[in-house]
């Protein structure tokens, strides 16, 4: 008995010594105390973190937001030789494609005076876009026009020995001079092609007049309020990733209003005015289509997954809309047209424009068929009812398939691509914009060109065709 009781302290210790000893899990190592016994609680010191030097960090540099002169380093070789090519394909649109796709299209007699309205277009619209048109559109002075920054292109330098040169704050990684390039031959093609609208009648004074007074009263603003981060519609949210408005629906509707101003060719509706060469007008439509891919693909300003994926949908809306209005010509006349082909795949280009660079291959295929069926009825039906003579379908095709294709980017376009949500009521707003303007303004140069110049040619000219009595020459 006595043993055992002496040996129980010992025991109660150990047993007490043991349970204190193994931690629980997410508890310390400290042992825990016995019941009953008052227990201080050590909080453990925390070590104190002695003041160090200050740590400087390294932020990115601010986005450039004006023309500005960078080191040569930063510019990509890949993205310059890609933005060169784009360059030399939307000049090829035009000249020869445009002047050859319009001159197989016009009768014989005026094939000649329809390739010179592409090539002196391009001759004139390179000098104005020199000499004020690039300052004026894309340099940020105010939503409306930009300044005279860049008039006869000064301050746009490249220095070899500094290892300097002048960029864009909307292609950081290219010369600015290729940027300008680039943006040059978008505005030649724009009112080369309102030339289709008016051919065959126009006078040669009046047409070069014309030209030089649009580009700067219409397709200037325009392209400034859309294209220029501070314009106004850019502002607003308006979408155009490479024309819809500022092309297409632009040349369009001042088509539209040029051959209601103008009047009719004579003999209109009354007697056959056939396309004397069909071959010429496919080449020329090929050449466009071709073109096309610098056109949108281009437009991404850099040889990147965007421009890659533009190219794929310039391509898809293209065949689709070829097929569609083949399609509705078929079931319409019983016979699919060459003609109507070429004709749809153009329509299936202007439609994608303005949402090459925000939709996926379905809104691809969407504004395709929408714009096929709807350009075809627009060349066909529309202008059986208006009875208006737009020679070349400039305002069927080209305001019809951009205002499709404008439309269509507010309803398809995808944040995962663009890196914007679209709006229907933004692209509304813009189409709408583009056509009161551009119809305005169309209205009242052709008013002041016909009290400096006249508009058209006279009878005897208009039968004689134009080659011979605006050019002295003839195709044999």
């Amino acid at each position: 008995m006595k043993i055992r009781s002496l040996s129980t302290p010992f025991i109660l210790f150990g047993l007490l010594f043991c349970l204190g000893s193994a931690p629980a899990s997410g508890q310390t190592d400290d042992p825990a105390p016995a019941s009953g016994s008052s227990t201080e609680i050590t909080v453990p010191s925390v070590p104190l973190v002695k003041p160090t030097t200050a740590v400087t960090v390294s932020l990115p540099p601010a986005p450039i937001t004006t023309p500005t002169l960078v080191n040569a380093t930063t510019i990509s070789a890949g993205d310059t030789a890609w933005m060169l090519t784009s360059t030399a394909l939307v000049l090829l649109m035009t000249i020869p494609g445009l002047a050859l796709f319009y001159a197989g299209m016009v009768r014989k007699k005026n094939a000649l005076a329809t390739v010179a309205h592409s090539v002196a277009t391009t001759c004139i619209v390179t000098i104005i876009w020199v000499v004020l048109g690039y300052s004026l559109v894309f340099t940020p002075a105010t939503p409306y026009l930009g300044s005279l920054d860049r008039l006869l292109l000064h301050g746009m330098v490249f220095l070899k020995d500094a290892g300097q040169l002048t960029v864009h704050h909307v292609a950081t990684t290219i010369p600015e001079s290729v940027f300008m390039m680039f943006q040059m031959t978008f505005a030649i093609i724009t009112p080369a092609l309102i030339t289709g609208a008016f051919a065959e009648r126009m006078k040669f004074s009046a047409f070069l007049l014309f030209i030089t007074l649009w580009s700067l009263i219409v397709y200037v603003p325009v392209a400034h309020w859309v294209w220029e981060p501070t314009g106004w519609l850019a502002a607003r949210g308006v979408l155009d990733f490479a024309g819809g408005t500022v092309v297409h629906i632009n040349a369009g509707i001042s088509g539209l209003v040029a051959a209601l101003i103008i009047g009719p060719r004579s003999g209109f509706g009354k007697e056959p005015m056939p396309p004397h060469n069909l071959v010429l007008t496919v080449i020329g439509a090929a050449l466009l289509w071709v073109g096309w891919f610098g056109f949108n693909a281009g437009s991404a300003g850099a040889a990147d997954g965007r421009a890659g994926y533009a190219m794929l949908v310039t391509q898809l809306a293209a065949a689709v809309s070829a097929m569609a209005w083949m399609c509705a010509e078929w079931l319409r006349r019983g016979k699919p047209s060459v003609l109507g082909i070429v004709s749809g795949a153009v329509a299936g280009l202007v439609a994608i424009t303005p949402a090459s660079g925000f939709v996926d291959v379905t809104g691809a295929f969407v504004i395709g068929a929408v714009a096929g069926v709807a350009c075809y009825w627009g060349a066909t039906s529309l202008k059986a009812m208006g009875r208006y003579d737009d020679s070349l379908d400039v305002f069927g095709v080209h305001a019809i398939g951009g205002i499709v294709g404008a439309l269509l980017t507010g309803v398809f376009a995808l944040k995962s691509i663009g890196g914007v949500e679209g709006s229907l009521s933004n692209q509304a707003f813009g189409v709408a914009v583009t056509i009161i303007y551009s119809g305005a303004m169309t209205a009242v140069i052709l008013g002041i060109v016909r009290l400096l110049t006249g508009l058209r040619v006279t009878p005897e000219q208009e039968r004689e065709g134009l080659d011979l009595e605006l050019h002295g020459e003839h195709v044999l």
